[in-house]
């Protein structure tokens, strides 16, 4: 589900805190809320409120163990004390089943989404330069833009932002370590990417609680992206209908608003790392497609 207020996102840091969804937790699920940060005993409290699912075989356990899970909190996962209640076993699997196959509905969208936009990519590059519409994205942040340049936030050209054809919403705060973590890894692909593919641009939406803080944070990580201004952050209700229901959630959309990657699946955490990987993917396809549209 979507949160529709920057105030939402601010409840949540990563995977651990998807509280919209009260499914049971999965190993995958508890080994990446250990890896990105989350205290042990958060951890144990949450798989408490919504239990355990799934078996654990020894790779699983020694998953756990290295994430950073206590021998006496495996145990007990493995006794049972956090498993769904028989009562809710079969409502439970019949949920995660319905889940499942929306997940793989969503999937095939996601890639025919994903054809048509390289396509067109494709057949733009092969006409030539033509004069393009402005992404749907501009006019919600016409003037409201701004970009750090040593250590100060400026203001971005709304011309530059306007060319664009594929962006990331990247909802972040400084002071989730999820986020501080991922950051430097969204700078490198941004940094390795950008002048290969100008059509590519990263937007970042801050969830920081001050003006203060999110200057900071853009100076820090040495965004090289441009951000909206904080003050203007609460009334875009454009852009956050974007976010998920916790953060690090990177989402790139296409010129017309229409989400081609997403960190979240549904209500399932996915990780802003996928989203990189299914981007480096698509950069790689759009390459190809070019090729072979001018050799046409």
């Amino acid at each position: 589900m979507r949160l529709s207020s920057a105030a939402s996102l601010l409840v949540c840091c990563g995977i651990s805190l998807c509280a919209g969804s009260l499914a049971p937790l999965a190993i995958k699920d508890l080994s990446l809320m250990l890896r990105s940060g989350c205290w042990a005993e958060a951890v144990e409290r949450e798989v408490a409120a919504r239990h355990f699912i799934g078996p654990i075989d020894p790779e699983a356990e020694k998953a756990l163990l290295q994430a950073g899970a206590s021998q006496t909190f495996v145990a007990a996962l493995k006794s049972g004390a956090y498993a769904v209640p028989a009562a809710d076993l079969a409502a439970v699997q019949q949920d995660l089943a319905i889940k499942a196959e929306r997940r793989a509905a969503q999937a095939e969208e996601s890639g025919r989404l994903d054809t048509l936009y390289w396509d067109q990519l494709a057949r733009q590059r092969a006409g030539g330069p033509a004069a393009a519409a402005s992404n749907v994205l501009a006019p919600l942040v016409k003037g409201d833009l701004v970009i750090a340049k040593n250590g100060v936030l400026t203001p971005y050209a709304d011309q530059a932002f306007e060319k664009k054809k594929l962006i990331g919403l990247y909802f972040s705060a400084h002071w989730c370590g999820p986020c501080r973590k991922f950051t430097p890894e969204l700078v490198a692909f941004y940094n390795k990417n950008a002048a290969a593919h100008p059509e590519f641009e990263v937007l970042f939406v801050s969830n920081d609680k001050s003006a203060a803080a999110m200057q900071g944070y853009m100076r820090e990580m040495q965004m090289p992206w441009p951000g909206v201004s904080f003050d203007k952050i609460a009334g875009k209700e454009g852009l956050l209908k974007y976010a998920g229901s916790g953060i690090p959630c990177l989402v790139a959309v296409d010129t017309n608003g229409k989400v081609v990657i997403d960190t979240f699946a549904g209500t399932d955490y996915r990780g802003p790392s996928v989203v990189l990987t299914e981007l480096d993917q698509l950069f790689g396809s759009s390459a190809g497609a070019g090729q072979a549209a001018v050799a046409r």
